[in-house]
């Protein structure tokens, strides 16, 4: 019996990079996984065609967490399939830019989905975590939220507020069995990196302590471990997946 066996993962941005790596991992433990995503329908099956090849259950839901009527709309129709176990908190974009010269819609866009998109999808799945008295949320971060980064405010201050509604949600959550983490990855190689030009990807391994980037399933090793039952008495913490980047 695998250790996730009955239990149904929700997983945001699942279709590429680290929240795909996260839905592989957590249906090889035998979660249902539902692959959340906006505008990759191809992505998203992708995955779902991987993980049913490889005798896993998943199914792909196509909705915005930056937009309320779609997040309720969809948890409510999930629930339907299976009462949601596991949240990982994973959709998020960029809209880097000098704070000088930003552009208001570039700052709410990112802490739109960034982080009020954590707080809706948390919400649509509270109440029936703490009735089952059993859930786990994880929230993915980033070493930027902890250390900061030039040229990113927005992002920064969307990934360090996951921190804050991270450690609050993990105290209000605990008496019904509900633990609450997060992880928060540094340099990564996904489609984001990849693009980077050659001297800025450099610079990022030279302060690198392990001097290489993280591939998406460090990260999802450490949400696997998360969302175990190894993990009970965890909550409230952050598991810094970065090389030694940040030491905190």
């Amino acid at each position: 019996m695998k250790c996730l066996d009955g239990k149904t993962a929700v997983v945001t941005g699942g279709s590429r990079g680290i929240g795909r790596a996260v839905c592989l991992r957590l249906a090889a433990m035998g979660a249902l996984v539902v692959v959340n995503y906006v505008s990759r329908p191809d992505a998203a099956e992708e995955v779902v065609d991987k993980i049913v090849e490889n005798g896993g259950k998943a199914e792909a839901w196509q909705f915005n967490v930056a937009e309320s009527s779609e997040v309720m709309a969809a948890f409510k129709d999930i629930a339907k399939l299976a009462p949601v176990d596991i949240l990982v908190n994973n959709a998020g974009i960029t809209r880097d830019g000098l704070l000088a010269m930003m552009k208001e819609d570039a700052w709410d866009k990112v802490l739109d989905t960034n982080l009020k998109g954590a707080y809706l999808c948390m919400k649509a799945v509270s109440r029936a975590m703490m009735k089952s008295r059993w859930g786990r949320i994880v929230n993915i971060s980033s070493v930027i939220g902890f250390a900061g980064n030039g040229g990113q405010t927005n992002y920064a201050a969307a990934k360090a507020g996951l921190v804050g509604l991270t450690r609050s949600a993990a105290k209000e959550l605990a008496s019904r069995g509900i633990t609450v983490n997060g992880v928060a990855p540094g340099y990564i190689d996904t489609d984001m990196t990849r693009g980077l030009p050659e001297a800025v990807t450099e610079k990022i391994l030279a302060e690198i302590p392990l001097n290489s980037l993280g591939t998406p399933e460090d990260v999802a090793a450490a949400v696997a471990y998360l969302v175990s039952d190894d993990a009970g008495y965890v909550t409230g913490q952050f598991i810094h997946v970065n090389g030694g980047m940040f030491m905190g």
